[in-house]
């Protein structure tokens, strides 16, 4: 068996659950958050979380190892590939129209974070004429990014605020790091396919995992075209979610 879904009463719980069931480790198996738990209101209407816990496929373990060499620091006379914008966070936008910008209240904004935090970061910036696409490098980029990108998503919210403070036309702000929106979008793209293939199969929808706009937007673009299924959002932010259902 390569996969187990199961119910906890919470996440991990239901993680650990399938892992038995499994007989695998956690770094062999991805997981699936199918539905979030609730506690309900004094205990009335609580929900378990349901979890799907799958078996790394071979080329997967190969990818991972891939990505493990390339955190070995290179050579200086090496040149690192250039972080370029995740795809729905600007999609109307070409790399093209983008200019360096060496000085801008976004860079100073983060900059006077980063050193005011410790962080060893570079921070650069291209400009558009409406955007502004920040790109974060270093040592210290996970803290930025945090658990599924939530600091980043902070971050750039706080960006945008002191970006369009006093401004009567908006500028569209969008930071990244390490090219961690590229590297989510991909990953969201793949969940989008997988369950989409889960609930053409059982017949049965799915909720995923509350996300933030741009991630809901990948999932409602990658399946916009599919014949068989059909995607909706539900509730309120910060814990709206999308469906997956049949047309």
């Amino acid at each position: 068996m390569d996969f187990s879904e199961k119910w906890g009463t919470d996440v991990e719980t239901a993680v650990q659950l399938a892992l038995q069931d499994l007989k695998l480790t956690r770094d062999e198996v991805d997981v699936t958050v199918l539905e979030e738990p609730s506690r309900g209101f004094f205990g009335i209407g609580a929900k378990l979380a349901l979890v799907r816990v799958e078996k790394k496929k071979e080329e997967e373990k190969v990818q991972e190892k891939i990505e493990e060499v390339k955190e070995v620091p290179v050579a200086p006379a090496e040149k690192k590939e250039e972080a370029k914008p995740a795809r729905a966070f600007i999609d109307d936008v070409k790399e093209e129209d983008l200019v360096p910008v060496e000085e801008h209240e976004a860079l100073t904004f983060l900059r006077e974070v980063a050193s005011k935090m410790g962080l060893e970061l570079t921070i650069t910036a291209k400009e558009g004429k409406e955007n502004i696409f920040i790109d974060i490098e270093g040592k210290d980029s996970g803290t930025v990014i945090g658990k599924r990108g939530q600091t980043l998503d902070a971050i750039q919210y706080l960006t945008s605020l002191v970006v369009n403070k006093d401004k009567d036309k908006h500028v569209r702000v969008v930071v990244d790091a390490e090219n961690y929106r590229a590297k989510r979008e991909k990953t969201l793209m793949q969940l989008a396919n997988r369950l989409a293939d889960k609930v053409y199969k059982t017949r049965r929808s799915i909720k995923l995992e509350p996300m933030n706009p741009y991630e809901r937007k990948v999932i409602h673009a990658t399946l916009q075209s599919s014949p068989y299924v059909t995607t909706r959002s539900e509730g309120q932010d910060p814990y709206r979610r999308v469906i997956i259902e049949l047309k």
